[in-house]
Order: C-alpha cells, then structure tokens, then sequence
C-alpha cells in the first residue's frame, strides 16, 4: 500500500517549473554526452588501446565490451543512489552523480594508450568506464523522478519528454563534436590527440553542469513526504518493497527499457558506425546524417511525451511504437538501393526511436513517493545493463556473421514489443498508476 503525499496539482507550468526543467534536462545532456562519447570514437579508441597487430573486427568487440562494462554496472549505483535518494532526497543524488561522471571522463582524455602502458592501457580505460557506469545509473532515474515531482501532475508527460530529449540532447552533442572533429581534424592527428577533446571537453561540461544543479530545489513531494517522516515509518530498503510489493511494474518498466535500449544504442548510436563498415558511407556524412536522426529523437521524444499528457500513455505508446518499427525498418532497408534518401530516411527512423519519450512517463507513475527512485532506477538499470551492454557486442557480431539488416530485424521487433506492451496497459487502464503524481 502506498502513503499519501500532497498531491501536484492541476495548473499550468510556472517559471519555477521552467527553471527546474531546463536546469535538469541541460544536465542531464551533458552528463549523457560524458557516458556516450565513447562509442562516437569507438573505432579509434580500439586502433589506440589495443594491439596493432589484433584483427579489426576482433579490436571493434573488445572495445564494445569495454562499453558495454558501462551498463553492466549500472544497477549497483543506481540501486545504491536510489536507495540514498529515497531515504535523504532526491537533489543531494541528483548533484552527486554528475561529479562522479564527470572526473571519470576527464581523466579518459588524459590516459596513455596501448603504445605507451600496454595491457594497463585498456585496464585503466576499463576503470574509468566502470565510474561512469556507476554515475549514469543515478542520473536518468533520477532525473524523471526529480522533474515529475516538480511539476503538476497533467504535465508529467511533457516534464518526462523534455527531461527524455535533454538526455537526447548529450547524444546530439556528441554527434557534433565528432562531426567537427573528424571533418577538420586529419585522421593522424586524430589519433594522436584529436581523439582526446571531446573527453576533456566532457570533464569540463560535468563540473559546469553540477554548478547549475545548486539552483535546483528539493522536489515538493519529497519535502511533503520528508516533513511528515514517512521516510522514516519503513524499514525496509526502498528496494525489497520494490521487487516484493510492485513486480508487475517493475517488470513492465523493464520491457519498455528493453525497447529504450534497443532504438538508443542500435538505431542512434551505432548506426553511424554501421554506415561507415557496411554501406562505405564516409565518416563525415554518417555523422551529419546521425545529427538529422537524433534532432528527429528529441522532437518525438517531446511530442510523444506531450501526448501522453492529452490522450494517455497507452495510447500514444501503441502508435507510436508501431510507427518506429516501420520507420527503422524502412530506414535500413532503403540503404541498399535509395541511399541517396539517407538523411531523409535517418531522421523519420530517428522520430520513430522517438517513441520512449512517452516510457518515463508510465515508469515513474508506477511507483508511489516513498519507493519512486528505487523503482525507477532498479528497472530502468536492471534492463540497460543486460539488454543496453550486451546488444553493442550482439548487434556487431549479428552483423558481421549472420546478417547485415540484423540491426533492423532486432530493432523493429522490439517496437512492436513496446506496442503490446501499450495495448496491455490500455486494456488495465490505471491498475498501475500511483496516486500522488
């Protein structure tokens, strides 16, 4: 059973809610870009950290499972921040975990390779990895708790969506870099330092970001919440009444990140490098079409948000999954014989990912104030280590043995996942819908 807490109201966004979205998602997206940033330089981190004489495709795996070691540690920092964040407040982690990402990849644009340390080159890069996966895993939970409780409770879907397409926004920012980077920087030059800005840049953006956060202020529910110490009357660990008390939620929550993971990690962040290895597109011109993409991800992460809002997330979660599984799959399929429609294609398929901007919005409804962090962030993690860590290193062996459309076939399939799982909360209605947001 839930406790009641004060309950956000029905009204319009204020300039105090404006403040706490804009700060939130701003962090959010820089934070992002820290953890993203690696898979933009995938190819020469894996000539730099490992042997020259080891096999192409052999470096690409190994680097991916480097990434990959990323989300596998993701769920003990977010059930340990959670855990924090439930009991003490949700600004206190919130702040924390952007200091924590950004040392980590400070010091990434600063390790010697493999030329100059050896086998200790891809260790210490192995290490900074396992830091940032254990920031990140407080960081998205947190943030869609920390805004849905801030703002009132018929803008939750577009509080979600926004806060969805900052995070989106980190993507795109890497994207950029990466572009600027690989079209002025001459490919020695990139392998000898140009593939370390974007690192150090990232350092430096996670400092400025956790400076903007001591703006932010305590979210309502939680200060109701804390003046009334509920906190306090459960001595259980936020997590046990999570899995005991909400399994349904938290196994629905887990599908929908499944479906997240799929369209971030596959149709966004690796499809550039899948343009360059199976279609020979040049470097420049798959990451010109990826920036399209992921301006298309923050528009349907906003829209489909905001829709939720109107007509209920089950709705909006059928149509629009269905619709990103048509997209993606027209998106790969048109690289064989219209690739002249690329940026065309890339940005729909890109909008049609845009989708799990409406997953927040049903994650962080599932949970009542006292649990809310620690469900959010033990599904959503749970989920992103297992399917997020291990699809780089599926997805790439997929492609390179089996079949070169693997991405699609994997991709499209779990939307229409993401579909029945929309036409199964429309068939409950609000069986799993807390009462205080």
């Amino acid at each position: 059973m839930s406790i009641d807490v004060a309950i956000a109201p029905t009204r319009t966004l204020n300039n105090q809610d404006y403040k706490t979205l804009s700060l939130s998602a701003l962090g959010g997206a820089l934070e992002f870009y820290d953890f993203i940033i690696f898979v933009f330089f995938s190819i020469t981190i894996g000539k730099l950290f490992f042997p020259p004489d080891m096999p192409g495709w052999l470096a690409q795996v190994q680097t991916f499972g480097i990434f990959a070691a990323g989300y596998l540690i993701r769920p003990f920092g977010g059930i340990v921040m959670a855990h924090f964040g439930d009991l003490f407040g949700r600004k206190r982690m919130f702040t924390l975990s952007i200091l924590l990402m950004a040392v980590p990849t400070l010091l990434i644009g600063c390790l010697p390779t493999y030329a100059s340390i050896g086998i200790f080159a891809p260790l210490l890069l192995l290490l900074m990895r396992l830091c940032q996966g254990l920031a990140v895993g407080g960081e998205v939970p947190g943030a869609w708790t920390f805004v849905a409780e801030h703002v009132p409770k018929n803008r939750v879907g577009f509080a979600c969506g926004i806060l969805t397409a900052g995070l989106s926004l980190g993507i795109l920012l890497g994207s950029l870099i990466s572009t600027f980077l690989n079209a002025t920087v001459q490919p020695d030059d990139m392998l000898a330092w140009g593939w370390r800005i974007p690192f150090i840049l990232g350092g430096v953006f996670g400092l400025l970001s956790m400076y903007l956060r001591r703006w932010l202020k305590e979210t309502p529910i939680f200060a109701e919440m804390q003046k009334r110490k509920q906190s306090e009357t459960n001595t259980r660990l936020p997590v046990v009444t999570v899995i005991s008390t909400y399994l349904p939620q938290t196994i629905i929550s887990m599908l929908l990140t499944w479906v997240l993971s799929a369209g971030i990690m596959v149709a966004i962040l690796m499809a550039p490098i899948y343009l360059q290895r199976q279609v020979n597109v040049p470097a420049v011109v798959a990451l010109q079409a990826n920036t399209i993409a992921i301006i298309g991800l923050i528009l349907g992460c906003i829209v489909n948000g905001t829709l939720a809002d109107k007509f209920g997330v089950a709705r909006v979660m059928i149509a629009s999954c269905l619709f990103g599984a048509v997209s993606i799959m027209v998106f790969y399929l048109s690289l064989e014989n219209h690739l002249d429609l690329l940026f065309l294609t890339y940005g729909i398929a890109g909008y049609g990912v845009g989708a799990v901007g409406a997953f927040a919005f049903f994650m962080v409804r599932a949970y009542p104030a006292q649990v809310r962090y620690s469900g959010v962030s033990f599904s959503f993690n749970m989920a992103y280590a297992i399917a997020g860590g291990l699809t780089p290193l599926l997805i790439s062996l997929l492609t390179d043995f089996v079949s070169h459309l693997a991405p699609a076939y994997y991709v499209s399939a779990l939307f229409v996942l993401g579909a029945v799982v929309g036409l199964h909360l429309y068939l409950v209605k609000d069986k799993y819908t807390a009462n205080d947001i």
